[in-house]
């Protein structure tokens, strides 16, 4: 045994070397799967020359294939980390690069690296909607599809709280029911002292039935809605407790009305789904959606009166609103709003950025409808 045969068979013992007798340069060595815990071969008195001079092509890399598992990376959804494991049983002897030595096949085998797996296409990717929750002031907040009625977004739309001037939705509703447009309506002391939003009646005067019913729905006017209340029931308690009736009638089973204007009244309460509910109902009466409509109208006594919702200038789609506001209600509102074949009823209790909440719930509730279809889309495709 010739002296370079007694050092391959010191270093490379694992191995099993097949030299051709026609070709002795070109030599090819079958090595097991390696594992972490292999120990090193010692090191040798005299390194091993190097037979790459002699070799005519160029020395093949390390050739290892590992398979990769996923495991999830905690806090971000649908990452892996991949671990990698050598697998040879199926590719055939590693091939020894330029270096000849088991420890640098070790070293190569360390530094192989698994890239994560590319998750699988996906169809359509939908845009995420925000967290509306943390970008409005208001306590609670509903939206409403207005032709089924079922919800797209709630914000603890079951809490009672104080309704404000939302609740004129319903006078006006029954005024214009049980009233003739041109009916005279007098006007108590009890009407002409209310506080503002008021229309300055006067006990002096008679007015006409449909100038109150815009000034309750447009101007909010107070005063206007106690002159209603009286006429219609005898007294604003008893036309309460109609109110309290309607919204009974319509769904709104968490509406109790103790005034006719809303200004604050113990035990005086509604929900925004109620509020939501009793608009949805009102739109669905033309003579109701007509007048809500306007942005200003003349009284027949030539007074100018403002719609004071901003709204229908200022957002895109709106069709009607109520505003209201005390210091124990804070801001309320509901309204209606229509983009294409969609509308939706918005109702906001207990804001303190009434507008800014609004529009940002618009934008939510007709983006959500998109979703919504696109899904219902895909779903008839699938299934055809």
């Amino acid at each position: 045994m010739n002296r370079c045969s007694f050092l391959f068979i010191t270093l490379l013992a694992p191995c099993v070397f097949t030299l051709s007798a026609s070709n002795v340069p070109q030599a090819q060595a079958t090595l097991p799967v390696l594992s972490n815990t292999a120990k090193k071969a010692p090191p040798a008195e005299k390194q091993l020359p190097s037979i790459a001079p002699t070799i005519k092509n160029t020395p093949q890399p390390v050739a290892i294939t590992a398979t990769a598992t996923k495991k999830p990376v905690k806090g971000s959804k649908g990452s892996a980390e991949p671990i990698c494991t050598i697998d040879t049983s199926s590719d055939g002897p590693i091939i020894l690069g330029s270096k000849g030595s088991i420890a640098s096949v070790k070293e190569k085998v360390a530094q192989v690296t698994c890239a994560t797996e590319a998750p699988a296409a996906r169809e359509t990717k939908r845009p995420r909607l925000a967290a509306i929750n943390k970008h409005i002031t208001s306590k609670s907040a509903i939206i409403l599809d207005a032709e089924t009625g079922d919800t797209i977004f709630a914000k603890s739309p079951d809490n009672p709280r104080q309704p404000a001037s939302t609740i004129k939705v319903l006078t006006g509703m029954i005024a214009i029911k049980r009233l003739k447009k041109n009916e005279k309506v007098e006007v108590s002391r009890h009407a002409e002292k209310m506080p503002r939003s008021k229309v300055y009646l006067s006990t002096q005067k008679q007015y006409k039935a449909n100038d109150l019913i815009n000034a309750v729905l447009l101007a909010s006017a107070n005063d206007a809605s106690v002159a209603l209340a009286e006429k219609i029931a005898g007294s604003e308690k008893d036309f309460a407790k109609l109110m309290t009736l309607h919204a009974r009638l319509w769904g709104a089973k968490n509406t109790i009305c103790r005034t006719a204007s809303g200004l604050t009244a113990k035990g005086q309460q509604s929900t925004a789904r109620d509020l939501a509910q009793i608009f949805r109902h009102a739109m669905q009466d033309r003579e109701f959606a007509k007048r809500m409509k306007r942005t200003k109208i003349k009284t027949s006594y030539g007074k100018l009166l403002r719609n004071h919702n901003r709204a229908l200038w200022q957002v895109n789609g709106a069709l009607a609103g109520k505003t209201g506001y005390t210091n124990m209600a804070r801001q309320t509102y509901v309204g209606q709003f229509q983009r294409g074949d969609d509308t939706i009823v918005v109702a906001i209790m207990g804001s303190e950025t009434m507008w800014t909440d609004i529009k940002r719930l618009v934008e939510y509730g007709f983006k959500r409808k998109e979703q919504v279809r696109i899904a219902q889309l895909e779903k008839t495709k699938s299934e055809s």
